[in-house]
């Protein structure tokens, strides 16, 4: 009676009937009914007769197609999200057979770089990072694992419902299965509030959960679940027991490094780990050597005015004191042990400079440490699950009354999760996974088509609420997530489908007239001109310069980054080596998706072409244009080192020759060759005393090559 009480106080339901009354007529909205296909309205691709069906009511037609060079720029950028080369332009203009096109997406969606653009968009949404986040920001080593198992899946074509399945439970759906297993880090993508300090078990533990309970929303299900954790959601036909009921599918297991190594793995890494330690040994030995009596003179200046009783403790043998003298004289370490940097504030100059050349060997002996055995950075059964309750404003002290694991009740129908510690993920899983649930196939065939058309059929990808945006066309919506399902859950077949269409070969052009009738581009009459992605920018400098390194996977790399923002990292310790980067350029010329992101250090390229801070969900990219972009096109050490390599390789393809570079330049950086007065523009660049490298800056500053066409 008193948890009803209260409960009630804070608009918290759970009876049957409460339960109803609350949803109402907001449980009958579109996006939580049952997918049923709709019937295309003619031949040919269905997508284009739907969205000529939207059109012809408010007297649009769609806009005429793009020029070949074009079409081929832009499907290969966003399939890649890399330039096409001068030879692949040539080969597609010179393919006159009807299933050209055709063709190059089939390239374009069996290469490995599709898998890399696809999971930039998928880490986006989970929140991916290789660092917990908050204050210490520590790192973590092995959930790079579960970026390449993301691209490995969109490369493979792994049917999305198996995709969803194993990161929910990849761990109890396929035991062993380490890939299944590696997917868990899912779980684990966002933030975590890992410290040094005391904290407390169930606020972490809360914080933990919230964090699951809120991405699987947003995820999978496209619901603002998260708004529900204080209160009942004040839009939405979502209960704050549901939240609740969500988090207690997770409360019988836990984030854990699952070792994975093999063997012979284990054998070669501890020869290796062997070999290191002999050489790192005497480096740390004689860093103690060189500061043992500079510490011992500190020390010995403490004591004389430390309290008696403490310093009494102190010099019994440990072994000696008692229970009250452990605690004193542990106390006494505490106050006599300086610190590093009083150490080195005692040492005579000489000594210093001796310090620092073996902390420099130190840094060179530490860049050679093998890496650590492979582990999962997964999220596992622990065989209990606590009670679960649901808490007053998310406070984890202040319990109201006891929930199941369960959905979401105005989407669960009859669907059951069990109620034994586990089997519960598997249950989410499958449901997730299912045609009766109305939401998962919807919310991705809708990412599907905002990533390759610019915007979503419902502009509001994480939001599929009743404060979320609707879609023009429900009936292409729902069209595409029955094909979708029924077709094997393949996101390749959709890609194919959607840039395939003639719908998706529009030229972007603007339209005043077609433009007062639908300002916002909501019917699809032309495409939408989409900028690079942050990651992009840097990709395309790298492939039109001729330095970008295309090997796939791995662990994350350190790029070189300017000392003010080296100065934003945290360290309780000393501050040399906490950025080491490998000397060799090729690895640093990696793509974007596998720099090493921190979420406390951003690179300010990446920062200023909108990159996610990954602290919160990012459905869609944010689109800025401020003064600090162009500045960092013009003047950042990365645009000038790409400008004189793209210089470099017009100059080892051409030599001497103006008119060459030219022409291959516009080739290599935007897909065609130059103008009349474009080549005329660039012949009095020269002729003025321009140097090659500046004008390989300009192309790249061109609003033509930051954008898709």
């Amino acid at each position: 009676m008193k948890f009803a009480i209260v409960a009630a106080a804070f608009g918290v339901l759970w009876a049957g009937t409460q339960e109803d009354a609350f949803i109402g007529a907001r449980g009958r909205y579109w996006a939580f009914q049952k997918v049923v296909r709709p019937a295309a309205p003619a031949d040919g691709n269905p997508i284009d007769a739907f969205i000529v069906q939207e059109l012809r009511p408010k007297q649009l037609e769609p806009s005429k197609p793009l020029d070949r060079a074009q079409l081929l720029r832009r499907v290969t950028y966003d399939l890649t999200g890399l330039p096409p080369t001068p030879a692949e332009v040539a080969s597609f203009l010179k393919d006159t057979s009807r299933d050209a096109y055709e063709k190059v997406v089939d390239r374009l969606l069996a290469s490995p770089h599709y898998g890399e653009r696809w999971a930039s968009k998928w880490l986006d949404v989970v929140r991916y990072a290789d660092t917990n986040g908050f204050e210490l920001d520590q790192d973590r080593p092995h959930a790079w694992r579960y970026r390449d198992y993301v691209i490995r899946c969109f490369n493979q074509n792994k049917p999305y419902d198996r995709f969803v399945k194993e990161q929910i439970a990849g761990d109890e759906m396929f035991p062993s299965d380490h890939e299944a297993l590696i997917a868990t880090g899912y779980l684990r993508a966002g933030s975590e509030h890992v410290v040094a300090g005391n904290i407390d078990p169930e606020e972490s533990r809360q914080e933990v959960l919230t964090e699951i309970a809120t991405n699987v929303g947003q995820t999978f299900l496209g619901m603002t679940i998260n708004c529900a954790r204080c209160h009942n959601h004040k839009f939405d036909p979502i209960l704050q027991a549901d939240f609740y009921s969500l988090q207690a599918i997770f409360a019988g297991a836990k984030g854990k490094e699952v070792e994975i190594a093999s063997a012979a793995e284990k054998a070669a890494w501890e020869a290796e780990e062997k070999a290191y330690k002999e050489r790192l040994t005497p480096i740390t030995n004689a860093l103690k050597a060189l500061a043992k009596p500079y510490e011992e003179q500190i020390q010995e200046e403490r004591k004389r005015l430390l309290d008696p009783k403490l310093l009494e403790a102190f010099n019994i043998p440990k072994e000696k004191r008692t229970g009250a003298q452990k605690t004193l004289g542990e106390d006494a370490a505490t106050q006599l042990k300086p610190t590093w940097d009083e150490v080195v504030a005692v040492m005579p100059a000489a000594v210093k400079a001796q310090r620092a050349e073996l902390r420099k060997k130190l840094h060179e002996v530490e860049a050679t440490a093998p890496d650590p055995l492979p582990a999962a950075y997964s999220f596992v059964n622990t065989g209990e699950a606590a009670p679960s309750f649901v808490l007053r404003l998310g406070d984890p002290h202040a319990r109201l009354q006891p929930v199941d694991a369960a959905v979401p009740y105005v989407i669960k129908a009859a669907y059951k999760i069990p109620q034994s510690a586990e089997g519960r993920r598997t249950a989410l899983a499958n449901w997730l996974a299912s045609p009766e649930n109305p939401l998962a196939a919807r919310v991705m065939v809708n990412r599907i088509w905002q990533f390759r058309m610019g915007e979503g059929l419902v502009r509001t990808p994480n939001d599929f609420g009743t404060m979320g945006d609707k879609p023009e066309s429900h009936a292409l919506l729902d069209w595409l997530a029955a094909e979708f399902m029924e077709g094997g859950w393949s996101v390749k077949a959709m890609d194919r489908l959607i840039v395939t269409s003639s719908t998706y070969k529009q030229s972007s052009s603007p339209d005043e007239a077609k433009a007062k009738i639908d300002p916002q581009n909501r019917t699809f009459w032309r495409m939408n001109r989409k900028r690079f992605d942050a990651e992009m920018v840097r990709d395309a400098g790298l492939a039109v310069s001729g330095t970008l390194n295309p090997q796939t996977g791995g662990r994350p790399v350190k790029i070189p980054i300017e000392p003010e923002v080296y100065d934003l990292i945290f360290t309780e310790y000393e501050r040399d080596g906490l950025w080491p980067v490998n000397p060799d350029r090729s690895v640093q010329n990696r793509r974007g998706i596998y720099l090493y992101n921190k979420r406390s250090v951003r690179l300010p390229l990446f920062t200023a072409f909108d990159q996610p801070d990954a602290i919160t969900s990012c459905p869609v990219r944010p689109v800025s244009t401020h003064a600090l972009q162009a500045l960092s096109l013009f003047n950042s050490s990365f645009m000038q080192e790409v400008s004189q390599a793209f210089a470099a390789r017009l100059e080892k393809s051409c030599g001497k020759n103006r008119s060459c570079q030219i022409d291959s330049a516009w080739m290599l950086a935007l897909s065609r060759r130059p103008r009349g007065e474009e080549i005329t523009l660039a012949q009095t660049f020269f002729k003025s005393g321009g140097t090659l490298p500046d004008f390989c800056l300009a192309l790249f500053n061109r609003n033509e090559f930051l954008y898709v066409p």
